[in-house]
């Protein structure tokens, strides 16, 4: 029998270093029915040469625009569909894959038709036992929480169990779910896009797996990450379009409000704060851009 078919999309924009050892760690895995798309937004460091050079089995589009995380992995997202894909594995460049993890992540999704969408154990790539995300959840007031985040690995997540979210850094998507349920929505950019579209599925009875026996090292978001200015933006903006896409109660809406509003007088008053006043200014930003539903690139 012969092994559902994986289309795997890489989004690369001038990042040849890490898109071409993650091309290594796929060349070095254990499941054999696969194919690598990398869609590659205008990159200028070499990449689409080098890759060419060193993988050419690999297939590059170039993207003829830069329409952020979503609107460009959707463009690989309906390639693979279009190629016949049984699953769609969305994958960061700056990942790192175990060779069983692909194999673990189909399996896991096989063994269940009604699971829509598998995710890995995900560790942080300068801490390689340092857990990163055991999948996700959301908090209290619906803040998008991963699960596990900067644990040490010591067998705690086992056994493959149900979650709200996974890391986007690395989703494997069925092929029919994706036509039930439709792609990443555009208007996010980036951020909250995943989070979002893992609700969406989930909504419409669909399964959200992780699958712990699934390994990848992701080098984005370190124990220390600090977000720049721009992530201030898309975080606070597209918080609240998640929000309101997924109807969320309004004591939930308020909160976040709430929440926010806090924050950017925290970071206006506080002498402590004062190097954050550039992360403000982004927040308000995104609150504007949120109440005149401006979306895509800021």
């Amino acid at each position: 029998m012969q092994q559902p078919y994986v289309v795997i999309v890489i989004l690369n924009t001038n990042r040849r270093d890490d898109t071409l050892e993650c091309l290594s760690s796929l060349a070095r895995s254990s499941y054999a029915h696969q194919k690598t798309i990398v869609l590659d937004n205008a990159s200028t460091d070499g990449s689409v040469e080098a890759i060419q050079a060193a993988f050419p089995l690999v297939e590059i589009l170039r993207l003829k625009s830069n329409t952020g995380y979503a609107g460009n992995n959707n463009v690989g997202i309906q390639a693979a569909i279009e190629q016949g894909a049984d699953w769609v594995l969305v994958l960061n460049e700056d990942t790192v894959l175990d060779p069983e993890c692909i194999a673990g992540l189909v399996a896991a999704g096989e063994s269940d038709s009604r699971i829509g969408m598998v995710g890995p154990l995900v560790f942080h790539h300068n801490e390689p036992t340092v857990i990163q995300s055991a999948g996700g959840e959301l908090g209290p007031n619906w803040e998008a929480r991963h699960i596990g985040q900067n644990e040490d690995d010591t067998g705690q997540f086992a056994l493959p169990r149900a979650v709200e979210w996974v890391s986007g850094c690395a989703i494997l998507v069925r092929r029919t779910t994706i036509e039930q349920c439709g792609m990443l929505d555009e208007r996010f950019f980036y951020y909250w896009e995943e989070v979002e579209w893992c609700l969406r599925i989930g909504r419409a009875g669909w399964r959200i797996q992780h699958v712990p026996s699934a390994k990848l090292w992701h080098k984005g978001v370190q124990r220390n990450y600090a977000p720049k200015p721009s992530v201030a933006y898309y975080t606070t903006r597209n918080r609240f379009l998640m929000l309101e896409k997924m109807n969320a109660p309004l004591r939930i809406q308020l909160g976040a409000w709430t929440q926010t509003l806090r924050t950017l007088i925290t970071y206006s008053v506080h002498p402590k704060w004062r190097s954050l006043r550039a992360n403000r200014d982004a927040q308000w930003r995104g609150i504007v851009d949120f109440l005149r539903r401006r979306w895509g690139q800021a």
